[in-house]
């Protein structure tokens, strides 16, 4: 075996470890419906598709968010029936930032409320 085809090893199970770690911080096993191996086999693959769905949505999104971000946001408005790539990329609320002075008197304060 060359040293070039060990590094290639490594560099696979490498990302393999990081698609696992994705896994398990972003999908719940570790708790399982059922006592089977079907029923455990059948978890697994729907918590695969799952991430693999969410992957296709970021790439397809283009979004520099992080992957838990995403998972997260999804599964906030995945009842919603909205555009899965639009809460991705614009779904977070915005709001106005506003000026905080800390010398104002009580009366401009007040004031600033209406």
């Amino acid at each position: 075996m060359t040293d070039e085809e060990v590094a290639l090893i490594y560099k696979n199970r490498w990302s393999i470890e990081t698609g696992f770690k994705k896994l398990k911080q972003n999908f719940q096993l570790t708790y399982f419906y059922s006592d089977t191996e079907n029923g455990i086999k059948t978890q697994v693959w729907c918590t695969l598709i799952a991430y693999l769905l969410l992957q296709v949505i970021q790439t397809k999104s283009e979004s520099e968010k992080a992957f838990s971000t995403i998972a997260a946001l999804l599964r906030m408005h995945l009842i919603s029936h909205l555009d899965l790539t639009w809460v991705v990329t614009e779904g977070r609320r915005t709001y106005p930032r506003r000026l905080k002075s800390r010398n104002k008197s009580p009366t401009a304060a007040q004031l600033s409320l209406f």
